[in-house]
């Protein structure tokens, strides 16, 4: 089929180079290859799905850079895990605000939904491309006036420095789904893009369940990596 020989091609030319880090617009490819831009589309939502492409909304299809290596057990906190890895990171606050949560996350966080939590929103940053979204729910009760706090620094350090809770075991959940809405647009995405969503739940140093939290993230832009010790009978 001709998408697949015009895929091959193109990943051909992002290993070796030639393309930069921006692919020219879809009209010149399709003109290049001498096909339609629907089967050109077609070429380039396959390197999407495999996470050699991004494509930003009205800015086209650029080549993803290495992913970020993200284990979801690790409580060390993004600019670390980015810094470590010789990456740029930088958090945007979006929101944070006092909320009535919806059933999903009365249930996570063995509440209901009158009782009021926080919701704290931040948009996330690789050497300037947005990433990912992340949502916290808290549980006020652990964080009294937690909205009156500087929000610059990462939730962990403000929770150690200003409360004395310590993420000390988090359960986690994984799964693929798209980009959409809101989100999609905080990540420059077309809607419909492939995202990783990443579920939190996480305890204190006391084994109290402090909060949960919602990861959205360009699939291209991590690489799930955790180290599991055996227990040998």
């Amino acid at each position: 089929m001709q998408y697949l020989k015009i895929k091959e091609a193109i990943y051909e030319q992002i290993e070796s180079g030639q393309l930069g880090d921006k692919l020219p617009s879809e009209r010149k490819l399709a003109e290049s290859f001498n096909t339609t831009r629907i089967t050109l589309r077609e070429a380039l939502s396959l390197l999407e799905s495999e996470g050699k492409l991004f494509r930003e909304d009205r800015r086209g299809w650029f080549i993803s850079p290495q992913p970020l290596i993200y284990d979801p057990t690790n409580t060390t906190e993004f600019p670390a895990m980015a810094m470590a890895q010789g990456r740029t990171p930088r958090s945007e606050l979006l929101s944070a605000e006092l909320v009535k949560p919806n059933k999903q996350v009365a249930q996570l966080l063995h509440t209901t939904t009158e009782d009021e939590l926080y919701r704290i929103k931040r948009l996330r940053y690789l050497d300037n491309r947005p990433v990912v979204v992340v949502t916290n729910y808290i549980l006020p009760s652990f964080f009294p006036n937690l909205l009156e706090t500087d929000f610059t620094h990462s939730l962990s350090i403000v929770y150690r420095e200003q409360f004395n809770r310590i993420y000390t075991k988090t359960r986690y959940r994984v799964s693929t789904t798209s980009l959409t809405g809101s989100t999609a647009t905080a990540l420059r995405a077309t809607a419909g893009s492939p995202a990783m969503f990443v579920e939190r739940l996480n305890y204190d140093q006391f084994d109290n369940l402090i909060d949960c939290d919602f990861e959205y993230w360009r699939h291209d832009a991590i690489c799930i990596q955790s180290l599991a010790t055996l227990k040998h009978l």
